[in-house]
């Protein structure tokens, strides 16, 4: 976890700097990193009005949720989102963060795969060992998954270190996949739809299978931002929350059609027929609450990896839902 050390170091050397402009004592603007060719959910809740007063400046993309985090811890953003298993590893080096609203997470609809070409040889977990595996980042959720799959399916602690995790970014992953750069594919969402619809590729395991329906991750605040921004925070939690039920009480094709016009709109150029393949954003909780399984689940996997220590973290230091109105029914 020294990663997480080091952008503790750096948190500390940037200080408060750069937080987002502030009226009557409270910043009435939240930096924030987005992803090329998709909206997301604080997006989506400013354009349905949902965080005013509160507005988003958006300051570039990633297609990482542990460095997107960071960012957050850092003070370089006010929010950030990532993979459950990041938020307890980035607390557990001692970074002041908190979740407050799930927003995305896997069911029917939406989930993470892992795809080999229809004429690999990879049948099982034992057939990984010597392979490379294609991920958007390390240590976050397709790593973990990937790991309890090899673990059930009996690997060793050294035969699963001879998997070889090769980080790709998402729109990479299919060409890699099928030009034999990797032999297995983590493909989610719009990207496995479009490579599904071209054919030639066959599903090897996927999150639900091994876990079920689950939320799967979170965005995080700091806790000083907390502190100084209660109101801020709130219209965080209740935007993020109410935009992922409007997606609910909507069509797919009025979702999609938002999506679009929030895209055409901001003018980053970018190519968004990704977004027409848009299912869910899967998260199974009423405005995204969030539940002590969905992080104990996590520590209790560190802990068995020998990344944390027994008791390092405790779930309820790591998430609230206080600023989530469907957790009291005070919805408006």
């Amino acid at each position: 976890m020294n990663i997480f050390r080091n952008v503790l170091v750096a948190g500390v050397l940037l200080g408060l700097a750069g937080c987002g402009a502030e009226s009557g004592g409270e910043v009435t603007e939240l930096r924030y990193q987005g992803n090329a060719g998709a909206v997301t959910l604080p997006e989506l809740a400013e354009e349905l009005g949902y965080l005013a007063p509160v507005r988003l400046k958006w300051i570039g993309n990633t297609i990482s949720g542990p460095q997107d985090i960071q960012s957050a811890a850092t003070g370089q953003t006010d929010f950030g989102g990532a993979f459950n298993g990041a938020v307890v590893k980035l607390r557990a080096s001692g970074a002041p963060i908190k979740a407050v609203v799930s927003y995305y997470g896997s069911d029917q609809d939406t989930f993470s795969g892992f795809w080999v070409t229809e004429e690999s040889p990879i049948k099982g977990p034992r057939d990984l060992i010597g392979k490379k595996i294609g991920v958007n980042t390390l240590g976050a959720h397709a790593e973990a998954v990937i790991k309890e799959y090899l673990k059930r399916g009996g690997l060793t602690p050294e035969e699963v270190r001879q998997v070889e995790l090769v980080v790709v970014p998402p729109v990479n992953t299919e060409q890699g996949l099928r030009g034999g750069q990797i032999d297995v594919g983590a493909l989610t969402g719009v990207l496995r739809d479009k490579a599904l619809e071209r054919g030639g590729i066959r599903l090897l395991f996927s999150d639900t299978e091994l876990l079920g329906p689950f939320n799967a991750g979170t965005y995080v605040l700091r806790e000083d931002f907390i502190a100084r921004n209660p109101a801020a925070a709130k219209k965080f939690g209740e935007g993020v929350a109410k935009a992922i039920e409007w997606t609910r009480a909507h069509s797919r094709d009025e979702v999609i059609a938002k999506f679009q016009e929030i895209v055409a709109k901001r003018g980053r150029n970018e190519d968004a027929s990704a977004i027409q393949y848009w299912k869910s954003f899967g998260v199974s909780s009423k405005g995204g609450l969030i539940a002590d399984r969905e992080f104990q689940t996590w520590i209790d996997w560190l802990e068995r990896e020998g990344e944390l220590q027994p008791g390092q973290v405790k779930v309820g230091d790591v998430y609230t839902n206080q600023f989530n109105p469907y957790a009291t029914g005070s919805v408006k």
